[in-house]
């Protein structure tokens, strides 16, 4: 009988702990992800070899449970954010992971630009508009346009840039209404915004982030195979594997090189979230040197909280502090080889 119960009170307990690891909190949980190498993940046509490797840095995220959460409380390198904190009002999970997605194609995209202006080889652009990354809350756009769109007329007109863009609602007056000619979710729409001056820059515009949507052409061709890796904080890392790969010099000098950092076409590298946990992984992976955003010397910068966490986990990791592509460069020109 007492062996009945003890089956019956395993049973159920079993049962209440599978259906409770489903039931989610309004949170999420990072942690330290993986640090992988590139050159598996990226291919320039007849690129040079390398003797050692550029790795890119993640965090694993994901939606909590009360075990993971639990979890999280009680370890040091893992985080909890609310879910205001990581995706936008109203945006669903899938929403926000095409968000992630399409991030991480723009990051390749700058990324190309960066390494090949760099080598000296010529590319060819293929404008087809602009994408919304973020819609500042309070700003005209809030409501009315959402990250994801893309937009590709104002008033009517195409551009070539975003820059034309960008110099075009700069030219007009506060108050004025313009129609933007958008895509979203493969549906054609015109949506009415009127102008306003933007605090942080003093200039006309309808307060949102955004990106160009762009196709360009290379010669050598590259390929660059992310799989299901989102967000933008690679972008810096892909830079520096697809330009070695261009080059003959290795720039790596037998060394195990990870890094994180976004990168824009013009070749500057910006801040990331959950530096602490790509140090860790990147530490766990056997990486040599970590390349750190820099923010300008900011004393909260990506590289600060980099230096503190190399410390905490006493790794040997050089942690090296960039702002911009060029500085990486001359600082792995300057490597004595390995």
């Amino acid at each position: 009988m007492k062996k009945k119960y003890f089956l019956r009170s395993f049973v159920i307990a079993a049962i209440i702990l599978m259906l409770s690891s489903f039931y989610y909190l309004p949170y999420y949980v990072s942690k330290p992800g993986m640090a992988k190498e590139l050159e598996p993940i990226i291919q320039v046509e007849n690129g040079h070899e390398e003797e050692g490797s550029f790795m890119l840095t993640t965090v694993r995220m994901g939606k909590a449970n009360i075990y993971s959460y639990a979890i999280a409380k009680l370890s040091k390198y893992q985080e909890i954010f609310p879910i205001e904190a990581i995706r936008r009002e109203e945006e669903t999970e899938e929403e926000y992971n095409v968000r992630q997605l399409h991030l991480m194609a723009t990051s390749k995209q700058a990324a190309i630009e960066t390494a090949y202006k760099k080598a000296g080889i010529p590319i060819k652009y293929d404008y087809n508009g602009i994408f919304v990354l973020n819609v500042f809350p309070n700003m005209p756009a809030d409501g009315k346009l959402k990250a994801g769109d893309r937009i590709f007329k104002v008033d009517g007109k195409e551009f070539e840039s975003s820059e034309q863009f960008i110099t075009y609602i700069s030219g007009k007056n506060e108050g004025d209404e313009v129609v933007f000619t958008i895509e979203r979710l493969k549906e054609i729409k015109e949506v009415k915004i009127s102008l306003t001056k933007i605090p942080e820059t003093g200039k006309i515009g309808v307060g949102i982030a955004l990106v160009d949507d762009k196709e360009i052409e290379v010669t050598p061709n590259v390929t660059i195979n992310t799989e299901e890796i989102g967000g933008p904080s690679a972008g810096f890392m892909f830079s520096l594997e697809i330009y070695n790969q261009l080059v003959k010099e290795d720039l790596t000098r037998g060394y195990q090189i990870a890094g994180t950092g976004t990168i824009d076409s013009n070749g500057n590298i910006g801040k990331i979230g959950g530096i602490e946990q790509k140090i860790v992984a990147a530490d766990k992976a056997g990486a040599e040197i970590f390349f750190a955003p820099n923010e300008n010397g900011a004393n909260d910068s990506n590289y600060q909280a980099a230096v503190k966490t190399a410390e905490d986990i006493k790794t040997n990791m050089k942690i090296v502090p960039v702002d911009t592509f060029d500085e990486a460069i001359e600082y792995l020109q300057e490597l004595k080889t390995k």
